[in-house]
């Protein structure tokens, strides 16, 4: 059985090893590809923006392939989908529809999720619950899917969420509904065609997305619902097993991704009194088995962490009391230390660097070490207030708030 790692890296193996294709990078889980160049240990005190464009609202994270950055934002009454030169920011194209999506809770409008590139095409989720497929090269839409009326998505808190998996020809979402009277919690649809190839799963949406894991040849798709953690066959949406995994707390919700810590397991973390956890997916024919960290030791509200050495790094804490950036060990369950206290952040891992983007608009690299919180570095990069994933190809940071994205070199 391939470590989750290694499945990872063959199911993106049509991509670039610098680039940043999906939500969470190369590998779905924070980490730069292993071709990028190492950070300095002393970076220069102010990093060179390269480029920045005027945007719209939405959390929905950059994705960087083929030299072009790929941005989901919106504009009025319309989603937009960009393709921009990773160099100097040139758009290359446009493609916009009409969305009628209003957040409940006058938060942001959306969209939230980060778009995929994969196989030549653009997958984008909206908010409103439409899933588009663009041809890469041009822009040109090749079919569209609508969550709402095809799958019963209902809107939740804050609207549809997942960003779009992409494996064995299909893509992967989260709707939470229903879909001919049947259970369409998961749909997978043909990346080519937008087919329905199976629909499974009897739970509502959350905000954590899904990945993929297992034998590279018959992959299983891990998706953290709002009530369950799910395991189905990526092929067949078959369920293999699933548990309760959510907090007593109707006002809750999942939002981190699943993060995988080595052969067969991975960490799962939420607030609202969840708390962390290691699950052990294997082996194939028993059933989960979590063991919950300490109470109150790591609690993700929206961010994932990152794993590196047995050690996880990651924002823990209510936005509303604000996060620490915090590391613990996984072996003995110890906390190592804690950041200065900011409203939230989110991260990734260069190698031996963590880059952090707090809701305050500054960056910071810090050591990913677990000796003592060692930042590097800081940077006031963005308007406060915005808690969207960067990406990082090539030696830049791409990141936006609700006016502008940014390409911040930071490689030499």
């Amino acid at each position: 059985m391939l470590k989750p790692l290694a499945l990872l890296l063959a199911l993106t193996s049509l991509s670039p090893a610098a680039d940043w294709p999906q939500f969470l990078g190369p590998t779905r889980n924070g980490l730069a590809a292993e071709s990028e160049a190492a950070l300095p240990d002393k970076p220069d005190a102010e990093p060179k923006t390269l480029w920045q464009k005027k945007i719209g609202s939405g959390f929905a994270g950059p994705t960087v392939a083929d030299g072009k950055v790929v941005i989901f934002h919106r504009s009025g009454d319309e989603v937009l989908v960009e393709a921009l030169d990773a160099s100097d920011g040139t758009q290359r194209w446009k493609f916009s529809a009409p969305t009628d999506y209003r957040d409940s809770f006058g938060f942001d409008n959306g969209p939230r999720a980060t778009p995929a590139v994969a196989g030549g095409l653009v997958f984008a989720h909206g908010a409103d619950g439409m899933l588009y497929a663009l041809d890469f090269k041009t822009g040109k839409l090749l079919w569209s899917y609508d969550s709402r009326a095809d799958a019963g998505s209902p809107q939740g808190f804050f609207g549809r969420a997942c960003a779009p998996l992409v494996v064995g020809g299909k893509v992967i979402i989260t709707p939470g509904g229903k879909r001919g009277g049947k259970p369409a919690g998961v749909v997978a649809l043909d990346a080519k065609s937008g087919e329905v190839v199976w629909q499974s799963v009897e739970d509502e949406a959350g905000y954590s997305s899904p990945v993929a894991y297992g034998d590279p040849k018959t992959p299983r798709l891990l998706c953290w619902m709002r009530n369950d953690l799910w395991s189905l066959e990526a092929a067949t949406g078959a369920v293999r097993h699933h548990t309760r995994l959510r907090s007593d707390m109707d006002a809750s919700v999942n939002a981190a991704t699943p993060i995988a810590i080595g052969e067969g397991d991975y960490f799962l973390s939420a607030e609202y009194g969840v708390g962390g956890s290691v699950w052990t997916l294997e082996p194939e024919d028993a059933p989960f088995e979590g063991a919950p960290l300490a109470r109150g030791l790591f609690e993700s509200h929206y961010s994932t962490p990152v794993f590196a050495d047995h050690h996880l790094y990651g924002f823990t804490g209510r936005q509303e009391r604000g996060q620490t950036l915090r590391c613990i060990d996984l072996n003995d369950g110890k906390l190592k230390w804690d950041s200065p206290r900011v409203p939230g952040g989110t991260l990734l891992m260069v190698h031996d660097k963590l880059l952090c983007v707090t809701e305050e608009g500054e960056l910071w690299i810090a050591k990913a070490s677990p000796g003592k919180f060692e930042q590097i570095a800081t940077a006031q990069i963005l308007r406060a207030g915005h808690r969207s994933y960067p990406a990082y190809s090539n030696g830049v940071l791409f990141v936006r708030d609700g006016e502008k994205l940014v390409a911040v070199r930071l490689g030499r």
